[in-house]
């Protein structure tokens, strides 16, 4: 089943269950993010731990960073 295919199914339920969709959409898209955001952050830890993550206050030295 193509992704066309899929909206119009979905477009053909009743009204409940495309908010019931919805619904679960949103959630599983919150729970994704939450994920990649622990994984940014466990990542972040990683490179401060190890040394490779270094800050700076002076905006010649951020572009320098980059």
């Amino acid at each position: 089943m193509n992704f066309n295919e899929i909206v119009e199914t979905i477009y053909s339920l009743p009204l409940e269950e495309r908010k019931e969709i919805i619904t679960l959409l949103e959630h599983n898209v919150a729970d994704s993010r939450r994920e990649e955001i622990a994984k940014n952050f466990k990542n972040s830890n990683l490179e401060l731990k190890s040394g490779k993550l270094k800050f700076s206050s002076k905006i010649s030295e951020l572009k320098k960073m980059l």
